[in-house]
């Protein structure tokens, strides 16, 4: 007769070569990516340049990401990633990633690739479509004054004709309340299935040379905003103001949305302690990557906090779209989009750097996962070797 220890070793033995070995990160490369685009197209703000991440692996499975930041540093990041188990994100994310997300996600890219399965089924999630919002920023003044409301009421028909189902602006104008009324011009154009959306952040007065709102200038501007049917106004006040946020949040019913600027988890705590937003908005990068994105959700989730991801353009977003489609995020958002563009137009020079016909599969203005492993792109090698920018 077996002794208890002998049982178990044996009942466990079956399962012994189901054991996986770490995959290590052989290389790591960063570099500029910029597929030619007119004079003509680049004065619209067409998109034809990224920076790559690509991690190797000695699996022979290589993860691609475009939304890296420049090489400058990629000896100290180098000596963060090389030797480690691709597998294990919390540890490359503690050895200094954290800050350079765009490396993560392309770990995520080769886990999903070495496991066949997108990076959203890896990490639990059970949608494979989430709506987009477009964040429209014109150019010329940050402040966006010079832009007449009939433009962005033009804008926002331009995208409901297109399929998508909202838009965001700036709240940035000298005068608060215009924005108010550019809002009400918009809702008066596109009637009242198209969600408006407005984004304060809180880097904004100082980048325009205004203040930071006090309370009573946001809460006219959020009932402003109410009585024109907008969704949300999305950072009002500084963003380590939690109680000005929670005081706000509780006298409208206006949505009031924020976190973006959260480098980690702490802040998003802080925010579902005070009960600040009624919307987290993890940056899907800036934020420290998809993995951050992912437990920011479960944070929230006892709380009934949702989270929506503040977003990117183009290639960059596969990383973005994989984390909402594991969060089941309503919307996703897609910035900047330079009008007149939408966001097809704008990104149409990326499409070289793919095999695929398309970049992302757009039905109804949602985003509807392409079924490929890693983030979803059917990348080409051979374009980034042909496009990569030397020197």
């Amino acid at each position: 007769m077996l002794d208890r220890r002998s049982f178990l070793a044996a009942a466990a033995s079956p399962f012994a070569a189901l054991a996986f070995k770490p995959v290590k990160i052989t290389g790591l490369d960063l570099y500029t990516v910029a597929v030619p685009t007119s004079k003509e197209q680049l004065e619209m703000g067409v998109e034809g340049r990224y920076q790559v991440a690509e991690i190797h692996t000695d699996s022979g499975v290589t993860g691609y990401s475009f939304a890296a930041y420049p090489a400058a540093q990629l000896p100290a990041l180098r000596s963060m990633v090389l030797g480690k188990d691709v597998f294990n994100i919390d540890e490359i994310l503690k050895a200094g990633v954290l800050k350079f997300a765009g490396i993560e996600h392309a770990c995520w890219d080769a886990i999903g690739k070495i496991c066949g399965q997108p990076v959203y089924k890896l990490l639990g999630g059970n949608s494979d479509r989430v709506k987009a919002y477009i964040t429209c920023v014109w150019k010329g003044r940050l402040d966006q004054s010079h832009i007449s409301f009939r433009e962005q009421a033009e804008q926002a028909l331009r995208l409901k004709k297109a399929g998508f189902k909202g838009m965001k602006i700036r709240a940035w104008r000298p005068h608060p309340m215009d924005d108010v009324d550019a809002c009400g011009e918009i809702r008066a154009a596109v009637g009242p299935d198209f969600d408006i959306m407005f984004d304060r952040t809180a880097y904004a007065p100082q980048s325009v040379g205004q203040r930071i709102w006090d309370y009573e200038t946001g809460l006219r501007v959020a009932r402003g905003l109410e009585r024109h049917r907008a969704l949300w106004l999305e950072e009002p006040f500084a963003i380590d103001d939690y109680a000005t946020h929670a005081k706000l949040a509780d006298a409208v019913d206006l949505l009031i949305t924020g976190g973006e600027h959260f480098l980690g988890v702490d802040g998003f705590h802080q925010s579902l302690l005070h009960r600040a937003y009624d919307i987290l908005q993890p940056e899907g990068e800036r934020s420290g990557g998809i993995w951050l994105c992912r437990k920011v959700a479960m944070m929230a989730e006892p709380f009934n906090v949702p989270v929506i991801l503040h977003g990117t353009m183009a290639l960059r977003l596969a990383g973005w779209l994989n984390a909402s489609w594991a969060i089941g995020s309503e919307w996703q958002e897609v910035a900047l989009v330079t009008p007149p563009l939408i966001p097809q137009e704008q990104w149409a020079p990326g499409l070289r750097l793919l095999k695929s016909k398309e970049m992302y599969r757009i039905e109804d203005g949602h985003f509807v996962a392409s079924g490929l492993p890693g983030l979803g792109l059917d990348v080409n090698p051979d374009a980034l070797k042909e496009f990569r920018v030397r020197g």
